[in-house]
């Protein structure tokens, strides 16, 4: 198990040495792990990560090499998690059940209710239809299921329904150094390059030095500035929630703009601009960048590219409030609309297939906001996407 782990770890692009590796062999013999596979996990990315830039990389590779390993104890006894307890309470109902399981009616009503039970409830609750708590069919709290409501205190998303969520969430910085595909998505974005003769005389120019010296009789060694990429583009990458499904894709996309382009800038987003952007998931919530910064900051000629699948609570776009994740005063659909009367050349990348487009409210609603110019992300998505930002 633990040579394919690092063999998976070289896969993944990981610059694993074999020093590193049996140096982890010998701190697991030594005992310093102990039988707690959380243990272990510290002890390994400490032993063969280099770069804080690699440890999403070695997170995937762990969780899919050790899936499902868990602490062991000695002989039979073993301390049960809290979590694991919760979600022992967890509910799964049919079709028919959740066809029966009826909606509060609206965000408005939705807020009223979770402040009545906030003032009401004074003891933990399971199983119910009414109160804040676990495994039931209430509005409000986790493991259970309602068409919408408020997710309290679960772990990740389940039926892709609440329409807040009321807990810290942590999302990861894609990684801009991913290759693997990324070529044919270079040949697209390549497209959209324009040059032009920019900055000092510094490249030779050959004609203009051939020309000179047929003319004058000797050497005449002429220069001329360098030909520049004068495109600027400018990226908003939706992350988190159902954009897990498109890190891939969306890695790709990063990985082949940077090689790409000279002025390129991005931002992360999740679901739809609201005030704030930010460009490290780790710190999203104490370093965001106002949006207005965004606006006044970069000429009104860059090219901007969201990418993002679209698919939220309506809510999010057309209420203000209606973010899964905070209270924001004005709608999002508010800010679109300035990102777009700034930034006149802007499209939309969509990882979901189109043919499933139809199906989510939200992306309509997004679709009509940015006119039309949603694409697929896919070479030919890409490629009319740069179309439409040339006209």
């Amino acid at each position: 198990m633990f040579l394919n782990f690092f063999y998976e770890l070289k896969n993944a692009g990981l610059p694993v040495s074999v020093k590193e590796y049996l140096t982890l062999l010998s701190a697991v013999d030594a005992g310093v792990a102990g039988k707690k596979i959380e243990h272990f996990y510290y002890l390994s990315r400490a032993s063969l990560v280099k770069d804080e830039r690699h440890l999403d990389k070695f997170d995937r590779v762990f969780g899919q090499v050790f899936k499902g390993l868990e602490s062991v104890g000695e002989g039979i006894e073993a301390e049960i998690p809290e979590d694991w307890l919760r979600k022992l309470t967890e509910r799964f109902l049919t079709d028919e059940e959740k066809a029966q399981v009826e909606a509060l009616g609206g965000w408005d009503k939705i807020m009223e209710e979770l402040r009545k039970r906030l003032d009401e409830q004074k003891e933990r609750h399971e199983g119910g239809s009414k109160w804040i708590g676990t495994g039931g069919t209430s509005p409000f709290g986790a493991y259970g299921y309602n068409p919408e409501g408020v997710r309290i205190g679960q772990d990740g998303n389940r039926n892709f329904r609440a329409v807040k969520v009321w807990d810290k969430r942590d999302f990861k910085d894609l990684d801009g150094e991913v290759e693997l595909g990324t070529r044919t998505i270079k040949l697209a974005l390549r497209k959209l390059r324009r040059f032009a003769r920019a900055g000092a005389a510094e490249e030779l120019d050959l004609d203009g030095t051939i020309k000179g010296t047929a003319h004058k009789g000797y050497l005449d060694i002429a220069f001329r500035p360098e030909r520049r990429n004068t495109v600027k583009v400018l990226l908003f990458f939706d992350v988190g929630g159902s954009m897990d499904y498109h890190i891939k894709e969306t890695e790709e996309l990063f990985s082949a703009a940077r090689s790409e382009f000279k002025h390129m800038d991005y931002f992360y987003f999740h679901n739809c601009i609201y005030e704030g952007v930010w460009k490290n998931n780790a710190r999203r919530h104490a370093e965001r960048v106002p949006t207005w910064d965004v606006i006044h900051t970069y000429p009104s000629d860059y090219k901007v590219i969201f990418v993002g699948d679209a698919a939220m609570s309506p809510y999010e776009i057309a209420l203000a409030g209606g973010s899964v994740e905070h209270w924001n005063e004005e709608a999002g659909q508010v800010w679109m609309q300035r990102m777009l009367d700034t930034f006149k050349h802007a499209v939309w990348l969509n990882p979901t297939p189109e043919r499933y487009w139809s199906e989510t409210p939200s992306l309509q609603m997004m679709r009509q906001i940015v006119e039309g110019r949603m694409y697929p992300l896919t070479l030919d998505g890409i490629e009319a996407a740069i179309a439409e930002l040339l006209r």
